[in-house]
């Protein structure tokens, strides 16, 4: 598990493949400790919303290819908007207020 903390917000707590696999979308990398310094949050929070806006895109058009009906499923909650949305929130707030994301503390 690991928890990203910040003083905008409250933390977030994940397990360690999704936190490696969302800071690989921000360009950054899960070591023992690391931080999303505050002038680094634009661009981490565009590169993660880009993410999400694609994963959404492949899986509208997966969905048309399997004439699978428009429902929100079980299959659905584990998209990416989905699973990131605590930690894209975070940073959100953490821009807002001046502040960093950090983890391993």
């Amino acid at each position: 598990m690991i928890t990203f903390q910040s003083s905008a917000s409250p933390d977030v707590v994940m397990l360690k493949n999704l936190a490696q696999y969302l800071l690989s979308l921000m360009g950054k990398r899960l070591g023992a400790r690391g931080v999303i310094l505050h002038e680094e949050l634009p661009d981490a929070i565009a590169r993660l919303e880009t993410a999400i806006q694609e994963d959404s895109v492949e899986r509208t058009t997966l969905d048309a290819l399997h004439h699978s009906p428009q429902v929100v499923s079980d299959a659905d909650r584990g998209a990416l908007s989905h699973r990131a949305w605590p930690l894209l929130d975070m940073m959100r707030a953490a821009d807002k207020h001046d502040a960093n994301v950090i983890w391993g503390l």
